[in-house]
């Protein structure tokens, strides 16, 4: 079977992107897996199918996967990318809506910036202590589609993220489902660095965009920082997350960032 995708990336997480509007492709898990796999396949931390919403709600919707084959609820990155991809292969024209395992995603475009509505946050906690092979660690968590650790740290360092990373995403205090983990290092006033270990990717990726803006929302409650707060990446871009916060709730959540097209191609799978 030939495979006809699009290969995008949102500050660096990147993305394979297939139209399966005719619903036509059935692919399965070891076949993502080889797809996004960097030596043997096209190379990406995800893949993501166009496919008709089941609910009639919006028009699209999506299928998305982790690059271990996982099905995914919800990736802020992806979701921009998204949004460019059914711009350009569905013919829409301005702002648009699709339909996640997380809920209804809302977008709008400004040139290669896309903002997307998230769905509201849930099931925040703050200065939990897990117990780790360094020691007791604190650590403050929300699910922003996804679920999220977040730690703020004087410095996010590779060996740090790599040996807390897997720990955390891991840990029994996160089981069944296990959780991503940001490691947040506190640049400015409304400012802040994050680096994420990713569940399903198992491993650092340049960006993630539900764990910036889990980050966010946290340094809000902890630092007292104000919206907009804007985040850099591990891949060195800088994303943006809005939102109001009353007494701890957050709503009206969005994030923006860049969402590129990189080049198109068939794989054979």
């Amino acid at each position: 079977m030939v495979l006809e995708f699009t290969k995008m990336n949102g500050a660096g997480n990147d993305f394979v992107l297939v139209d399966n509007r005719a619903q036509t492709v059935r692919l399965t898990r070891d076949q993502i897996v080889r797809v996004c796999h960097r030596q043997r396949g096209v190379g990406a931390d995800g893949l993501i199918l166009l496919v008709p919403s089941a609910s009639g709600k919006t028009p699209w919707a999506w299928d998305f996967y982790n690059c271990d084959g996982s099905m995914g609820e919800m990736c802020g990155n992806g979701a921009r990318c998204f949004a460019r991809f059914v711009q350009k292969h569905a013919g829409s024209n301005g702002d648009l809506s699709f339909e996640t395992r997380a809920g209804i995603i809302h977008a709008t475009f400004h040139g290669a910036q896309v903002t997307v509505g998230l769905t509201r946050p849930e099931h925040l906690k703050l200065h939990e202590q897990i117990r780790l092979s360094e020691g007791w660690q604190t650590v403050h968590t929300i699910d922003t589609g996804v679920p999220h650790a977040v730690l703020f740290v004087m410095e996010a360092n590779d060996s740090m993220v790599q040996m807390l990373g897997p720990q955390i995403r891991h840990h029994p205090h996160f089981s069944p489902r296990g959780t991503n983990v940001n490691f947040v290092q506190v640049l400015g006033h409304d400012h802040i660095l994050v680096r994420t270990f990713e569940r399903g990717v198992e491993a650092e990726t340049l960006a993630c965009g539900t764990g910036v803006t889990a980050s966010a929302l946290i340094a809000s409650l902890i630092h007292k920082f104000n919206s907009p707060i804007k985040i850099r990446v591990h891949g060195g871009d800088e994303l943006e997350v809005s939102f109001k916060e009353n007494n701890g709730a957050f709503e009206e959540v969005s994030l923006t960032g860049p969402a590129e097209f990189v080049f198109e191609g068939e794989v054979e799978i």
